[in-house]
């Protein structure tokens, strides 16, 4: 039988993730945070009034065995000058079949069969949350949009209205085998799946190992100065009485006109493994070369990371 794996997170952080998982012999649910509410997303759900579709879309794409055509077309975005501009196909579609099934969890298990998806996508909830942010200047944010667009550091997060967790979202937890915090914004992607009580008592209530795959680079806003153990201790902030017992973390050496580009460009930088303060959390560290460079910039290695986390899984 194959082990289970539960992946928490969203954004293309989680796709790069899933996109290696799925070439190994796992069972794999994605739990997706559906808060986000800027671009093409933000416009259906005020629209719509269904939760946020756009990460679901990636992870979908990225899950999917089907011709690489039609991932392109999941993908594709009009440029137009009418309503339907910036819009993706795979949001519309997503919609569509919310309205067509009558909830967002049976239209994605309609659109997996279409893709031949290798592995279970679940939204965290059904309800249309909205995502409030305390920052560090006291002022209190509304929309994970303008909260990843204000200047000032996250100090905190919660939901305006509690949501009603989805039911598949705890049974898997509860009978995964390993439970993957993906890397990813640290608050509007991760820390949005662990800001509720029932998904907190689902992760106490797992026997399943806790796993951290650290970022490669910080985030303005959520995760400046941050250290690899900042990370974490964060994130264990926020769980329950079970906490990180392994974290996954790039070790390869970054070329230094990355560094410059993306302290230039977007004001992040590398994320420092600092070993003394992570011993002290007596934790498991998997270190490595998870780099891989692309034209315009790089990300972690799907494969490469992928097979480190399966010799954890079946040790």
């Amino acid at each position: 039988m194959s082990k289970k794996v539960v992946i928490l997170g969203g954004g293309t952080g989680t796709s790069t993730l899933v996109r290696g998982l799925k070439e190994f012999p796992i069972d794999i649910s994605v739990v997706v945070s559906v808060c986000d509410d800027g671009s093409s997303t933000g416009k259906l759900r005020k629209e719509f009034d269904v939760p946020a579709v756009g990460d679901l879309r990636n992870v979908l794409s990225a899950l999917s065995d089907t011709e690489p055509l039609f991932e392109s077309l999941l993908e594709y975005r009009f440029n137009t000058s009418s309503d339907l501009n910036g819009h993706a196909i795979g949001n519309l579609l997503l919609v569509a079949l919310c309205n067509i099934t009558g909830n967002m969890s049976d239209g994605i298990k309609s659109l997996s069969k279409v893709l031949n998806i290798k592995g279970n996508v679940l939204p965290l909830t059904e309800d249309n949350v909205v995502l409030m942010g305390n920052m560090n200047d006291g002022k209190v944010i509304e929309g994970e949009h303008n909260i990843t667009e204000y200047k000032e550091n996250i100090k905190d997060i919660y939901y305006k209205e509690e949501p009603k967790i989805n039911p598949e979202v705890l049974d898997a937890i509860k009978s995964a085998d390993m439970i993957i915090l993906s890397m990813g914004s640290l608050y509007t992607s991760v820390i949005c799946n662990l800001i509720s009580k029932d998904v907190i008592d689902a992760i106490d209530k797992s026997k399943g190992q806790i796993m951290y795959v650290c970022n490669m680079f910080t985030q303005p806003g959520e995760t400046d100065n941050f250290t690899v153990s900042d990370h974490v201790k964060t994130l264990n902030n926020y769980l329950g009485k079970r906490k990180i017992e392994t974290v996954i973390v790039n070790s390869g050496k970054i070329p230094k006109k990355f560094i410059s580009k993306y302290h230039r460009e977007e004001e992040k930088d590398p994320v420092i493994i600092d070993k003394k303060e992570l011993d002290k959390l007596n934790i498991n560290i998997i270190k490595d070369d998870f780099i891989k460079l692309r034209d315009k910039g790089l990300k972690h290695n799907s494969i490469k990371l992928s097979l480190r986390i399966f010799e954890e899984l079946i040790k």
